[in-house]
């Protein structure tokens, strides 16, 4: 079955301009002004804040939006997924794991042609109408990272050399980082302008990662309710760097021509972060979780010796947690009686739920279970996902500190979290309604797009057409 759907020219063309991690306060408030190409669009068309998916994170986000599915149903609860119920660790999300039909695909099969750019979890390159360069889950720039195989000598070649991600984002080199960002992005642009102009298309998407990771390397230097808040030569890093990328999609805008519809998202927002859950810490302390041998210096979890015999439960750590239980029958030393199961969940949802900052201040944190949020469980869901402080804090999985509470990230130094809902705006040639819209979930955007290339909306589409 399809949906019914609206009929546009067919010279009509949809540019997808995707920022991971901008966030709507950034956008449509604090550098707005600053931003005359998106004040512009804005003015022209609708725009509002999108919810994302929970978790609220780059994978499974971004696939989310190009396929209009959940999580669930995409099987996939982070860049991280057990491939089984061992103990063995996790297995990184990539594009082999995509079973559901992107955007790109229902078009490439009407006979629509797409270029895309950085979309996560798109590594490796599958075949598609028209062209593709992966992300920055992609190994290196000496894999394989385009389609068809021969654009990667092209993309080399306008760019003096390709950047799939800044090397080290979490770092204490602000300057570095800084003109790593910028080196990046205006590298994809070069590439991007560049395909743009010299390749047939209908459909463009290009997203770049530069936000999440200035946000990551320098939220506290001009967020001052930020903990580590302090005065510094970077407090408008951010800011002029939003205006860098305003000036690039003014370009890409201009470039793309009046005949086509600009919509700018991104997969989720960004918050400050007021510190860090050693989730493992806490479950050692709670006794759920039992070392055969506690470790002299910060551990990841993957490296412990657990007692598996005499454990109940372990964490991972991330922007949010993930809860794992040791069930009987279902893990290889399973100590919990598949009839006591949910009695563990509820117990422990309830005491993390409580849980308190370093003073025993509540903080807000939330707790989900996976058939709460997901009408379908595809793959093998965490026993819990959980917001600490409502994603003001984030989860540290390694052990070594002895205390619950900590101010320094394991991976690294980390100013930001996501926050819950990113960005969209849309401007259509011929708009005729503009203004704030209200209740856009980031599964809109796919049926979006191709309603407005005149393909249908296939009937399993979890999202609604914006606009229409």
């Amino acid at each position: 079955m399809i949906r019914k759907f609206f009929k546009r020219r067919k010279s009509h063309k949809v540019l997808v301009i995707g920022w991971d991690c901008a966030a709507p306060e950034l956008v449509f408030d604090e550098f707005l002004d600053d931003m005359p190409n998106i004040k512009r669009l804005m003015a022209d068309g609708m725009y509002g804040k999108l919810e994302s998916t929970i978790p609220a994170i780059t994978c499974p986000a971004w696939m989310s939006m190009m396929t209009s599915k959940n999580p669930g149903k995409l099987g996939f609860y982070g860049f991280r997924n057990r491939p089984d119920y061992s103990y063995d660790g996790m297995m990184i999300a990539n594009s082999t794991l995509v079973k559901e039909k992107t955007a790109w695909d229902i078009l490439s099969a009407a006979g629509k042609k797409s270029i895309l750019i950085g979309v996560p979890q798109t590594y490796p390159p599958k075949n598609v109408n028209g062209c593709m360069i992966t992300s920055f889950l992609t190994p290196s720039t000496e894999s394989q990272y385009t389609y068809p195989p021969e654009l990667k000598s092209e993309v080399e070649r306008v760019a003096d050399g390709y950047m799939l991600d800044v090397e080290h984002f979490r770092t204490e080199d602000k300057g570095e980082l800084l003109e790593e960002i910028y080196n990046m992005t205006e590298k994809r642009h070069k590439v991007a302008k560049h395909l743009m102009e010299t390749k047939e298309w209908d459909f463009f998407m290009m997203v770049e990662m530069g936000p999440d990771r200035i946000h990551h390397g320098m939220w506290k230097f001009f967020d001052k309710a930020h903990r580590k808040y302090q005065p510094s030569k970077y407090e408008n890093a951010i800011r002029d760097y939003y205006k860098y990328l305003d000036k690039i999609a003014g370009d890409l805008i201009s470039t793309a021509g009046s005949n086509t519809t600009v919509m700018v998202v991104s997969d989720h927002g960004a918050k400050r972060m007021d510190g860090g859950i050693c989730i493992n810490e806490w479950l050692i302390k709670e006794g759920y979780l039992t070392l055969e041998e506690y470790p002299d210096e910060l551990t990841p979890f993957r490296e412990l010796k657990v007692d598996w015999n005499n454990t109940i439960a372990w964490g991972e750590g991330g922007y949010y947690a993930r809860v794992l239980l040791n069930v009987k029958g279902r893990e290889p030393k399973g100590v919990i009686s598949p009839d006591d199961y949910e009695k563990v969940r509820d117990e422990l949802r309830l005491k993390l739920e409580v849980l308190g900052d370093e003073n025993g201040k509540p903080i807000g944190t939330r707790v989900f279970k996976p058939e709460d949020i997901y009408p379908v469980r595809n793959g093998i869901p965490p026993d819990l996902l959980v917001y600490f402080g409502d994603l003001y804090w984030r989860s540290v999985g390694s052990v070594g500190t002895r205390c619950v509470h900590t101010f320094e990230n394991d991976t690294g130094p980390d100013d930001a979290n996501h926050a819950q809902h990113g960005i969209f705006i849309m401007r259509k040639p011929d708009c005729k309604k503009t203004g704030e819209i209200a209740d856009t979930h980031i599964m809109d955007c796919a049926p979006t797009i191709l309603n407005l290339l005149g393909v249908p909306v296939p009937d399993d589409m979890e999202g609604k057409i914006i606009g229409s």
